[in-house]
């Protein structure tokens, strides 16, 4: 599907954005663009440390198929990160009047879900953003031209092939914060070319990484340090079984904060609950496994606590860094 150079929509957005973009991200938006701008299909990995706005990249590339009359979607791998996108770029595009969203995952009621899987077919909805509910069988698009993946190595080869064939060859464009080599992003996942984003948005402070011993009076002084400024802080714990032990202690250690545990043995619908009420600030210390590591975009939770870890992967570490600094702060 070949895109045209010129539209309305994107110019329209780019003077909406109360931001202006990166070098990094104008560069990476370019050659997105003139990919789609091809009788090819596009496979681009746009890869970037964590608050690069890489996002904002996406929401470009998208309104460049609406633009043109075509559909996009994008997938996400958890419930709350399709949610967090879906009302970013709603809150994004909200001047734009035009373009209509939708958010299709496994919470989203039956009578509303028809409604969706109707708009997608006849095409008034232009933009769907999702988690795997969207590679469902009853998911038919009229017009899909451009396919995004965030987190693309939570989704499997044939779960992103899936949504794929939901159009005729439409243009894929995947999304990561974990750094992968050149020869591994085209021998493993199969794309073509990479674009990557190494500036920071200005306002970003640096993150400050310590390793040091296990020391409780440290542990204490870094939480309430945080809580004094109005922050929150995630206790990253890794073993399922004495989880709740550990969210004891730091109670103890900081009796007036709300403390919770979270962890993917839970039921959906609880760890819902809990990740929702740390999202509104109604948890202070939040002592989790590693569920944590890739979407949640929480700019007041600034502090963050490892226990062990040693027994985490590079990559792990890499996307749990990136939970923090995602504000001013």
């Amino acid at each position: 599907i070949k895109m045209q150079p010129d539209g309305d929509l994107v110019p329209a957005f780019l003077k909406e954005l109360p931001f202006a973009l990166t070098g990094d991200q104008r560069k990476a938006f370019n050659e997105i663009a003139n990919d789609m701008q091809e009788e090819r299909p596009m496979r681009r990995l746009l890869q970037g440390d964590v608050g690069s706005g890489k996002t904002v990249v996406g929401a470009l590339s998208l309104l460049k198929a609406v633009e043109n009359g075509y559909q996009g979607a994008l997938m996400a791998p958890t419930e709350i990160l399709a949610q967090q996108h879906y009302e970013g770029l709603t809150d994004l595009m909200a001047g734009l009047g035009r373009v209509k969203l939708a958010l299709l995952t496994g919470s989203t009621k039956p009578g509303e879900r028809q409604i969706i899987y109707e708009g997608l077919a006849d095409g008034t909805i232009d933009i769907v953003i999702g988690t795997h509910a969207l590679i469902q069988e009853q998911v038919e698009f009229k017009k899909l031209a451009l396919v995004i993946i965030d987190e693309q190595h939570r989704f499997g080869v044939e779960q992103r092939a899936t949504l794929q064939r939901k159009g005729h060859h439409p243009h894929m464009l995947v999304m990561t914060a974990t750094p992968i080599p050149r020869t591994m992003h085209m021998s493993l996942i199969g794309i073509r070319d990479m674009s990557v984003l190494e500036e920071a948005p200005q306002d970003r402070q640096p993150i400050q990484t310590f390793v040091c011993e296990y020391n409780e009076e440290m542990v204490r002084e870094a939480i309430n340090r945080e809580l004094a400024r109005g922050g929150q802080v995630y206790y990253v714990y890794n073993r399922v079984t004495d989880i709740d032990e550990v969210a004891g202690k730091i109670q103890a250690m900081v009796p007036e904060a709300v403390v919770t545990f979270a962890h993917g043995q839970m039921r959906e619908h609880e760890l819902e609950r809990i990740m929702t009420d740390f999202i509104n600030g109604e948890i202070d210390v939040l002592v989790s496994t590693t569920i944590i590591e890739t979407g949640l975009d929480i700019a007041n939770a600034n502090t963050m606590i490892i226990h062990d870890a040693d027994r985490m992967g590079l990559s792990q570490l890499y996307q749990l860094r990136g939970r923090v600094g995602r504000s001013n702060r």
